[in-house]
């Protein structure tokens, strides 16, 4: 069968990282591999960096399937996706996936999308194929979405082929995350062992964790041609003795690469010899949760640390010359005098790149019904719940304050002299001024929400459950 798969580019409401970043589609590089090895023919479409519309590429490879992945962020363009490739030729089938059709597969609902997959994607996309090569009954293939069915578990034998990345090369040279260019990802576990309270994660694999082994991890690294590794897992530093053998085993393999992970902060104060090793062998940079400069605020969010480890692990990885790229979650009950704080222990660390988070209740997670009420944003503006937008009302300032707040908060962060200097002299002039361009253009989406204000969302009302699903339900 000739399958045709789409990665969306965001709504324009959408606060846009993917001006500061572009990572490759490994999700659909998985599909690929996989069912290729099967007999079928693969096309990967990265719309981010397309500039054609969905059908023009629909009747040129005349797929007899096509699959479409994203996050929350992207429910309402996959629908719209599907409803093009239908308007084209009905007969071409339409799955959707993600992390969110995961978690909540109902948002997908819509006549245009024929199948969501909701638990072990790849296996579920290839039962979908077989399943419409030999004619079977759709009820056969376990783990679609059927409403009112409870969620299948994972499967956490990870026995599939590595990700294919050349379906994306004509687009390579375009994939980089802050300033680390031509990036590719590797995924080497599922799942986390923690359960912080705002975390999509723990839905998103039933709570459970899988490791793949380190001589996969390094197999596949080996048979990598790019030198920036961008490791994606929730969290890479999981296990002191672990991430030990794994330098040592790229030390033995003699894989020499530089990477990009997620760590905790708990984990990097109590293991500074494991950052040092790590270090000696390619780690560049660490994305933390942070979260926030209270420790009560951490205790409400079961981050299980503190401001004290916080400021250790950023030491730590200062010391090393590993970059430390903090996220920070906005409290809703913030005054200014909350946001001056945050910068002035933002300052005090000495931290460049930080990412300013509003809390986000998503649907799933620990706080979601206990915010609800407060909502500003329709549940069905799938496009604004990017983790950027403002989605509950502040318990003390007006939306648009809030946001002002918010944009006062990264300029004195890292529109200064001092910040500048740092990054032309680690990363050049180049790459500093392309970054500060996507920066600039995320700046122009906030003086938008700021010029706004609350917009439409204030007309929202939890009992109108009509406006859920009103977009592309209709059309």
């Amino acid at each position: 069968m000739r399958v045709l798969l789409f990665r969306p580019k965001p709504d324009p409401e959408t606060i846009g990282l993917q001006n500061v970043m572009i990572c490759e589609p490994l999700e659909l590089e998985y599909i690929s591999s996989n069912i290729e090895a099967l007999g079928h023919k693969c096309r990967i479409v990265d719309m981010i960096l397309e500039k054609e519309s969905v059908s023009y590429f629909v009747r040129k490879y005349r797929p007899h399937v096509v699959g479409i992945t994203g996050y929350i962020s992207h429910v309402n363009i996959m629908k719209g996706y599907a409803k093009a490739v239908k308007r084209v030729d009905p007969r071409i089938r339409t799955i959707v996936g993600g992390v969110h059709a995961e978690v909540n597969p109902g948002d997908f609902s819509s006549k245009y999308i024929d199948y969501i997959i909701r638990a072990n994607g790849i296996r579920t996309f290839i039962d979908i194929l077989n399943s419409l090569e030999h004619k079977q009954c759709r009820d056969e293939i376990e783990c679609i979405y059927r409403e009112g069915e409870a969620a299948p578990k994972k499967d956490l034998k990870f026995s599939y082929l590595y990700p294919d990345r050349d379906k994306v090369r004509k687009y390579r040279s375009h994939y980089y995350y802050m300033f680390h260019r031509n990036c590719t990802l590797i995924k080497t576990s599922f799942g986390c062992p923690y359960n912080c309270k705002f975390c999509f994660c723990r839905q998103v694999m039933d709570d459970q964790y899988f490791a793949r082994s380190l001589e996969d991890i390094v197999c596949e690294l080996s048979q990598i041609r790019e030198t920036e590794i961008y490791i994606v897992d929730d969290d890479f530093l999981v296990g002191r003795q672990r991430i030990l053998d794994f330098c040592d085993l790229l030390e033995k393999k003699n894989i020499r690469k530089r990477y990009l992970i997620y760590g905790r902060a708990d984990f990097i104060a109590a293991n500074e010899d494991v950052i040092r090793r790590f270090k000696q062998v390619g780690l560049r940079a660490v994305i933390v949760g942070l979260e926030s400069c209270d420790s009560k605020q951490l205790d409400d969010y079961n981050k299980r640390t503190n401001v004290g480890i916080n400021e250790k692990a950023v030491g730590i990885l200062k010391k090393y010359d590993v970059e430390c790229y903090g996220t920070f979650i906005l409290g809703l009950d913030w005054k200014w005098a909350d946001f001056f704080a945050l910068y002035k222990w933002i300052k005090k660390l000495g931290l460049v790149f930080v990412n300013l988070q509003p809390l986000t209740p998503l649907r799933g997670t620990d706080i979601y019904e206990k915010y609800r009420p407060r909502f500003i944003v329709r549940e069905d503006e799938y496009e604004k719940w990017d983790l950027a937008h403002l989605v509950v009302r502040p318990d003390y300032i007006s939306v648009r304050r809030y946001y002002w707040y918010t944009m006062v908060l990264y300029y004195l962060i890292t529109a200064n002299p001092v910040s500048a200097w740092y990054m032309v002299k680690k990363y050049g002039l180049h790459d500093t001024l392309k970054l500060s361009w996507g920066a600039f253009k995320v700046n122009n989406q906030y003086w938008k929400k700021l010029i706004e204000g609350e917009g439409k969302g204030k007309k929202y009302s939890v009992g109108d459950e009509k406006n859920r699903k009103r977009k592309y339900e209709k059309k």
